[in-house]
């Protein structure tokens, strides 16, 4: 797959998923990396994010739980992922591991990966802490 953004590729928290394309995962609690900036982001709270200089959506979740709508999530995350083949887009959560994992889990899915290996995927491309609760590993298991 050719895409015409680049995040840059030794940049920590950048994941590949299967087909290419890459997402930006990241704590909340941390400072905006340097570098580019992301043209849109899904943001994975239990409360409204903060603003963001980019086109953004926010996702309802409350930090170790699911998201509370799992229709919007899947169609958030289907439109997410259609963006990431041609912008540079990422996602977020408080820590940016245990619901930001699970979404990206959730993404190496819809980019065709089986559940069952969605999490170990993550786990060694993006964080070994991704997915915190064996309900969220369900979640992603399950997911399609």
């Amino acid at each position: 797959m050719t895409t015409t953004h680049s995040w840059d590729q030794g940049t920590a928290g950048i994941l590949r998923l299967p087909s290419g394309a890459l997402i930006r995962g990241r704590g909340l609690r941390n400072p905006v990396p340097t570098g580019p900036e992301p043209q849109f982001g899904v943001y994975l709270l239990g409360k409204k994010p903060p603003e963001t200089k980019w086109e953004s959506t926010w996702i309802r979740w409350r930090d170790f739980w699911l998201p509370s709508d799992r229709e919007e999530f899947r169609e958030t995350l289907t439109a997410l992922l259609e963006r990431a083949r041609t912008e540079r887009v990422e996602m977020a959560c408080y820590g940016g591991r245990g619901r930001t994992g699970t979404a990206m889990a959730c993404l190496a899915v819809l980019d065709g990966l089986p559940g069952d290996q969605a999490v170990d995927y993550v786990r060694t491309h993006y964080s070994h802490r991704a997915v915190e609760t064996p309900w969220q590993r369900r979640f992603v298991e399950n997911f399609r």
